[in-house]
């Protein structure tokens, strides 16, 4: 193929093999995406792929509390990554604590990303009143730092899963709501939409059927970028013993349940929880990075 040619067939490419070959362009994201999959499904087959169930009482000895990583077991196995102060295995526990990272921060995102796109979607086809109302209670919102929202929402609500997940939620939906309203001003003003007016077609479906498919690549960075954001400040209120019950723990409890141990050297009951958060959120923030790349045609390379 000619150089002349290549810009043309790279044009009649379809946007989906067009996203996915610069995605896998980049040799980082690659790593990115390779490592949120590896996490993603030890999470996911943590019953089958864990050496124990660490919250099962039957399964745990409390002899077994605090060994070293390497220490051998009393059926002649390995804890690879040592005990915590139950007793529990630290792999088993790190697998089973990504699944309630992922879930919680999936979850949070997901909710958070319906709402906010409506909200902004509604600002920015119907304007007047209905945009001043919108813009105001996000600006207002986000004028307050997360965490400080978060602790104000869990003292109210109380620990849970589901407290957890509204309180993400209702920290996040402002930042998608923002966002969603500055594409759909754009996509406002052109020709398509002007012309769905004049056919005097009904506004739902103006709005999601014309001026969403063209607010989603910014959307899909945000919502991206967010779902790290969410574990993290998941695992922070967990740290601080203000999110998830000791029942559900996620990464951020087990890290805090090492804390105290961290002075007398035994560091692997908070650095290899530690070190597993680190990980999930370095690679969706890697997988965001390039995603924001190859859906803006401005920082196209």
């Amino acid at each position: 193929m000619s150089g002349a040619e290549a810009p043309v067939a790279r044009a009649v490419e379809s946007p989906a093999k067009r996203v996915f070959a610069d995605f896998v362009a980049n040799p980082t994201a690659v790593f990115g995406l390779a490592l949120l999959a590896l996490i993603v499904l030890l999470a996911v087959l943590a019953p089958l792929v864990s050496p124990q169930n660490p919250y099962d009482l039957a399964q745990l000895d409390v002899m077994d509390a605090r060994l070293p990583p390497g220490s051998a077991t009393a059926d002649g196995g390995t804890f690879w990554l040592g005990t915590d102060d139950q007793g529990r295995d630290m792999l088993s526990a790190i697998f089973y604590g990504l699944r309630i990272s992922l879930m919680v921060g999936a979850t949070s995102t997901a909710f958070a990303l319906v709402i906010g796109l409506t909200m902004g979607l509604c600002a920015a086809y119907f304007g007047g009143r209905v945009e001043t109302l919108i813009m105001r209670v996000v600006d207002i919102q986000l004028s307050f730092p997360a965490i400080l929202i978060a602790l104000i929402l869990i003292a109210v609500l109380g620990q849970g899963t589901g407290k957890v997940i509204a309180a993400l939620v209702t920290i996040q939906w402002a930042y998608y709501a923002r966002t969603v309203r500055g594409a759909a001003l754009v996509e406002k003003r052109k020709e398509y939409v002007e012309a769905a007016r004049c056919l005097a077609l009904p506004p739902v479906r103006i709005v999601f059927r014309h001026l969403l498919p063209n607010c989603l690549p910014p959307l899909i960075v945000v919502a991206t970028v967010q779902v790290a954001a969410a574990i993290a400040l998941e695992a922070t209120l967990s740290f601080l013993g203000l999110g998830l019950p000791i029942t559900e723990p996620s990464l951020g409890l087990l890290i805090a349940n090492g804390y105290q141990y961290l002075l007398s050297g035994k560091y692997w009951i908070s650095f290899f929880p530690g070190l597993a958060l680190l990980a999930t959120i370095v690679s969706i923030n890697l997988c965001a990075d390039q995603l924001r790349d190859v859906l803006n045609p401005r920082l196209q390379r």
